[in-house]
């Protein structure tokens, strides 16, 4: 699905496809310097990560394993709870393993940073985190993040495996919901409220 075909229920389109595939491909790069002869456990944080995962397992030119963990810290609506829950958990052991967990975006940084504690608990080699997308202006935990794809704006966003209430996820582009879609009140950014590239 592309963004016209819900011309409705998004404001703009904050990263097209393209622009997604190309910075996943930068990425991928950057992950194959630094593991080298290595084989990086992929830990996909589901649900939203699974164009993630996929898009960037395809493009590594190193061997990669993967699996997926889903940790819930969301009920149906756009803020998090803080409650942390584990609803599904690794089938690997990650003793001695190089683990570079995938989310799809990096809100507050908390439930990132329980699950980086959490992994690290068991005996892995080390834990690294690769995130597409950042919201700065969320952050409240300084949990280290080594690959970052776009750091966005303070808006709800959806597509590329981001949902509303289990839709969107199917975007093909990443968008920003019109308040009304989601009943918020609206929080319209400055035209320099816009995805860059994350940087180190």
């Amino acid at each position: 699905m592309r963004a016209e075909d819900i011309a409705n229920d998004i404001r703009e389109v904050l990263l097209p496809e393209e622009r997604i595939r190309q910075r996943i491909a930068e990425l991928a790069r950057e992950i194959e310097q630094d593991y080298g002869d290595d084989e990086p456990l992929l830990v996909g944080v589901l649900k939203g990560a699974v164009m993630v995962v996929s898009d960037l397992a395809r493009e590594l030119r190193i061997p990669v394993t993967m699996d997926w963990m889903a940790v819930s810290s969301y009920g149906s609506g756009t803020e998090s709870t803080g409650v942390v829950r584990i609803l599904k958990d690794l089938d690997t052991d990650l003793s001695g393993r190089r683990v570079l967990i995938v989310e799809d975006i990096i809100d507050s940084g908390l439930t990132l940073s329980w699950l980086k504690a959490n992994l690290e608990s068991r005996g892995p080699a080390s834990v690294e985190i690769c995130a597409l997308l950042r919201k700065p202006e969320r952050l409240v935990s300084d949990v280290p993040v080594r690959y970052v794809g776009f750091d966005v704006p303070n808006e709800f966003v959806i597509g590329y495996g981001l949902d509303y209430d289990e839709k969107y996820r199917h975007l093909r582009d990443i968008a920003v919901m019109q308040p009304h879609a989601y009943g918020a009140s609206c929080h319209c950014g400055s035209a320099d409220d816009a995805a860059t590239p994350a940087t180190h």
